[in-house]
């Protein structure tokens, strides 16, 4: 975000061109800001991955506690078969104990499940927010490199843009159909007055 927030300020801080919302900045900084944003957007795809590992790490760790509280409710069970001959009453006992260590286990699970998802998603929307950014930066970046050029057509996806003071060429009278507000020319162009 840092980053972004540099490339902004270049292109907000940059020399405005006259009568136009055009304006010109630094191209060296410009490339190093996105040599940079290069750099940082898989740092954060690492980070991702960094906190998938941690979600399953969780997973795990409650997959072992269920098993553990599921072992001593087996135990609790065996006592109570060996101790007072309550064979019925301990497995019913022992049912009970296994059902409520496998639901606080699936809801250890789910927990994990959601907090993973829940920080996933929000890296995935930094990340294409960043993206879309990068891209935007690009598309301006083309369009000005184009314009510097003199190329007339703009780079594909950029839409081709015209000041509103700027006559379009097809409403132009033809030679012979001259009106009043041309009045002279000059080496064969006709000038507006």
């Amino acid at each position: 975000m840092f980053l972004l927030e540099r490339l902004e300020s270049l292109v907000a801080t940059g020399t405005g061109v006259p009568t136009t919302r055009k304006v010109l900045v630094d191209k060296d900084a410009v490339l190093e800001l996105i040599d940079q944003l290069r750099v940082a957007v898989p740092e954060e795809i690492h980070a991702a991955k960094r906190i998938n590992a941690e979600g399953e790490w969780i997973i795990e760790k409650a997959s072992e506690e269920a098993s553990r509280i599921t072992a001593r409710a087996q135990e609790h069970a065996t006592y109570l078969i060996d101790e007072r001959g309550l064979t019925e009453t301990a497995q019913v006992e022992g049912r009970r104990i296994v059902a409520e260590a496998n639901e606080a286990a699936d809801g250890v699970r789910l927990g994990a499940d959601a907090y993973a998802a829940q920080i996933l998603e929000s890296l995935e929307a930094e990340v294409r927010k960043a993206l879309s950014g990068i891209e935007k930066g690009i598309d301006v970046l083309e369009m000005r490199q184009a314009e510097l050029r003199g190329d007339v057509a703009a780079p594909p996806g950029v839409p081709v843009m015209q000041d509103a003071e700027t006559p379009n060429v097809e409403e132009w009278p033809e030679a012979g159909d001259r009106s009043p507000a041309f009045e002279e020319e000059d080496a064969g162009q006709t000038v507006p007055r």
